[in-house]
């Protein structure tokens, strides 16, 4: 049965403690010890304890979406930022006893709101006598006592990583970033941990951390020549012996990977980029895993190790901060040494408490020079723009994200190879809220287009991958015969395909003909007015997780890179409109597709 906080308590309460409610007084659980005895009549020694665990927290402090500038929500009611993953924590440690608890993070710390990129870009940490980083502060105050590194980690560069993990009073660990020249650990790789039992012998644990290999891609620009980043199982396989040898008893690894076995960046790298269920699979001595990256909810996952028949649990807490995971270890001391008896793990909702005022106080400063940094105006707009009719019409603010995106890279490329090639650009509907307001345009509006953290990168397209490219994204319509009346609430999303997923192309004209068959739809795609060649060659500006594979377009992720750069394209956009001053859609806005039926546009 897997272990919930009821039964933890249950079970581990000593014998006339009862069992407390959350948040109750009981006896921590090392007191509580001595069950069924081995032989000789004398009770065994037994001890209990829980790691704590959070990932992909993503810059998030406070329950607030600096893009709508008011209180996150999103239709699950989910709870961001760590002071509500704090006071989760602070209850906890007040049930299983304070110092029979641990708390790690498996990384993506430092990047994905305005707070984080504040203190990357505007007021930076790595300034002379720079602020420390509000996720430091954070952190630190809470007791955090390790840190995977994430992939997002080296997207400020290695300078502002090294100065965040100066401000941190945990370790920041990563046994497979290697120093490209030595091929040593460029970061601790372990840390271990001893827990005061009541049986005269420590518990010592250990915490490997594990990060993405996808880095050497992603990130290519910071670290190329200074970083390699070698498969998760390989060096799992090297570290856990050494850490057993060194006397762990309880091995942990907090792994920026996720646990699907899969990766989206094709052949372009030998390593596995979601490897946690293999690490459990391959590599023997490992008790848990602390799985990131995935921004999936697994509460509880059992894998077995191929070499030893051992389950290993592995669980991954919601990003951002909405879930903490909890590891309940039940040891028992046989033949001199303290060996895991029972391991389960389970999943704490962040929407089920108020933040810690200690850490809304302790930032409060922070969290107000952002907000009127999201508040500022950074130029004006001509006219009203925006998404609501986006999913099935050719509209100016989306042109507008794919002009920055084409105008970047074509600036990136000037003089070089491949200047010569024609730059298109994808863009999708990511809200069908976002808009830009006639007048005062704020950094709030521009960065509302583009909600996610993704960064642009360049990749070469023929006519023929373009037009399959296509056919994929209009997919996403639902087919309706010519003639009768449209109803745009039945439309999109054929298949349950998100808004996201369907993206429109720039610098070519096309027709979608939604009366046809799912693969025929793309009509008289065009190039300058004339029909594209299937040889023909294109640069096409697209962000980083539709070339590593998200949605599973054809082609882009197998398609050379010609460019990549590690800036969020809303923060390329926010730039973009600064630099501009004005933005008139007059001078970009035009139709470049449309739905037709039978050659019939809809609209």
């Amino acid at each position: 049965m897997p272990l919930n906080r009821r039964t933890f308590l249950g079970r581990s309460a000593a014998a006339g403690a009862g069992v407390a409610l959350a948040g109750g007084a009981v006896a921590g659980p090392a007191e509580a010890a001595e069950a069924k005895g081995h032989g000789h009549g004398r009770p065994a020694k037994r001890y209990s304890f829980t790691v704590m665990g959070t990932t992909d927290l993503h810059g998030n402090v406070f329950n607030w979406d600096y893009f709508t500038d008011k209180e996150f929500d999103d239709k699950a009611h989910n709870d961001v930022g760590l002071a509500k993953i704090s006071t989760l924590v602070e209850q906890i440690r007040e049930e299983r006893g304070r110092r029979n608890t641990l708390l790690i993070d498996a990384g993506d710390t430092i990047q994905g709101t305005q707070l984080s990129y504040y203190y990357a870009k505007v007021d930076p940490i790595t300034a002379k006598r720079g602020p420390v980083h509000p996720m430091a502060q954070a952190m630190n105050r809470i007791g955090y006592d390790a840190a995977a590194l994430g992939n997002h980690e080296f997207n400020y560069g290695i300078p502002v990583l090294r100065k965040f993990e100066e401000q941190c009073d945990f370790p920041l660990l990563g046994a497979n970033a290697l120093d490209a020249k030595t091929l040593r650990p460029a970061f601790a790789p372990y840390v271990i941990k001893r827990l005061r039992t009541p049986h005269g012998r420590d518990v010592r644990v250990a915490v490997l951390g594990l990060t993405n290999p996808g880095i050497a891609i992603w990130d290519k620009a910071n670290v190329g020549g200074k970083m390699v980043f070698p498969g998760l199982e390989e060096q799992a396989a090297k570290w856990v012996p050494k850490l057993r040898s060194m006397g762990a008893d309880v091995v942990i690894v907090s792994a920026h990977s996720g646990s699907s076995g899969t990766s989206s960046y094709g052949d372009q790298l030998p390593y596995v980029e979601n490897a946690a269920g293999l690490v459990a699979e391959q590599v023997p001595g490992i008790d848990a895993i602390l799985v990131g990256h995935a921004h999936s909810e697994i509460p509880e996952y059992f894998v077995t190790n191929k070499k030893t028949g051992k389950q290993v649990v592995l669980s991954e807490p919601l990003k951002w901060g909405q879930r903490l995971t909890l590891f309940d270890f039940d040891l028992v001391w046989e033949k001199g040494r303290w060996s895991v008896e029972k391991v389960g793990a389970e999943v704490l909702n962040s929407n089920t408490v108020a933040e810690d005022p200690r850490i809304t106080s302790l930032l409060g400063d922070e969290h107000t020079k952002v907000v009127a940094y999201v508040n500022q105006v950074i130029g004006t707009s001509v006219a009203a723009m925006s998404t609501v009719d986006a999913p099935w019409k050719d509209e100016p603010v989306i042109d507008l994200i794919n002009l920055v995106q084409a105008d970047t890279v074509k600036g990136a490329l000037a003089g070089g190879e491949y200047a010569a090639l024609p730059v298109l650009s994808q863009a999708a509907c990511f809200s069908r809220t976002a808009a830009i307001p006639a007048g005062e345009v704020t950094i709030k509006d521009a960065a509302g287009l583009y909600p996610f953290e993704n960064t642009l990168e360049a990749r070469l397209l023929t006519g023929a991958q373009l037009k399959d490219y296509l056919e994929y994204s209009a997919q996403y319509y639902v087919r309706t015969a010519s003639g009768g009346p449209v109803d745009t609430s039945k439309l999109t999303n054929a298949g349950g395909i998100p808004d996201y997923n369907y993206d429109v192309v720039s610098g070519v004209s096309y027709d979608i003909d939604i009366a046809q068959p799912v693969g025929s739809r793309i009509v008289g795609l065009s190039f300058e007015g004339k029909p594209v060649d299937p040889a023909a060659r294109f640069v096409f500006a697209v962000n980083n997780y539709r070339a590593s594979g998200g949605g599973n377009f054809p082609h882009v992720p197998g398609a050379e890179q010609v460019w990549a750069n590690s800036d969020e394209i809303r923060n390329t956009i926010i730039g973009w409109v600064r630099a501009k001053g004005s933005v008139d859609p007059a001078e970009f806005a035009s139709v470049d597709w449309r739905l037709t039926r039978e050659g019939v546009p809809v609209f």
